[in-house]
């Protein structure tokens, strides 16, 4: 199946998404696609709609009207579990690790609730695909500290603990809410650019939300826009920088600057 506006070479097509909360409309028919192999930013200020958004792809919330295609097929009426077991990897702004576990424990977890290998699979996890779980922990460059608990980690590694555990699930697309919130600046370059190194190793696509300029300008292939539930521009790194009605609206020409020189 193919969206409106699609081709066979986007992962994801999002055709006219709207949702109402009341009397607000978080978004006003949204229409985007996803191209294969993509680093695909959505900025926008406070408010925007980025993580309702996010969310609708996901199936946390169900769209008022619109149609979301993720690899040919229609996700309308699919839940969360069903859109992570066709190939949709989500991480949070806020890290869903068990602090308790190691990290190699935390891994393992979730190469095991993606293989339903057990009913309750952290009671198992110290005996299951230890080698797996330490291949992917030395993706994301934290094999050093595989046996320490999640909860010594500090915030940067924390994400990319969770980057590991959303890899488990062996996505086709990674859908990043703020994956670098809560970094310093040099820190939040460095993290996403781990992000990208890992995706192109993979071949994966990635969709993720960033307020930080610098970063969003240092990876994304293409630029999404989003102004009060309604998509402002999509387009290539440049285009964005050089729109008027993008700096007027949201970036602002200090902000634009950043990203052009960081």
């Amino acid at each position: 199946m193919i969206a409106p506006g699609a081709t066979s070479a986007d992962v994801l097509a999002v055709d006219s998404v709207a949702k109402r909360f009341g009397g607000v409309q978080a978004l006003g028919g949204v229409t985007l696609q996803v191209r294969r192999g993509e680093f695909h930013a959505i900025i926008g200020p406070n408010g925007a709609g980025k993580s309702t958004f996010f969310n609708t792809l996901t199936g946390l919330i169900l769209p008022d009207t619109g149609q979301i295609v993720f690899e040919g097929r229609s996700l309308t009426g699919l839940p969360p579990h069903e859109r992570v077991r066709l190939g949709m990897g989500r991480t949070f702004q806020i890290t869903r690790v068990f602090p308790d576990l190691t990290l190699l424990e935390n891994v393992q977890v979730a190469l095991l609730a993606h293989d339903r290998a057990s009913l309750f699979p952290w009671r198992s996890a110290s005996r299951h695909r230890p080698a797996d779980a330490r291949g992917l922990l030395e993706r994301v460059g934290l094999t050093v500290s595989e046996h320490l608990p999640a909860s010594t980690l500090a915030h940067g590694d924390r994400k990319r603990l969770e980057l590991a555990i959303t890899l488990a699930g062996e996505p086709t697309l990674l859908l990043l809410d703020e994956p670098t919130a809560g970094m310093a600046a040099q820190e939040r370059l460095e993290s996403i650019r781990m992000v990208h190194r890992v995706a192109s190793d993979l071949g994966l696509s990635c969709l993720f939300t960033e307020h930080d300029m610098a970063v969003v300008f240092s990876v994304a292939s293409r630029i999404s826009v989003l102004v009060q539930g309604k998509l402002l521009i999509t387009g290539q790194p440049e285009e964005v920088r050089a729109s008027e009605q993008v700096q007027r609206v949201y970036l602002g020409e200090a902000v634009i600057e950043q990203g052009v020189n960081g």
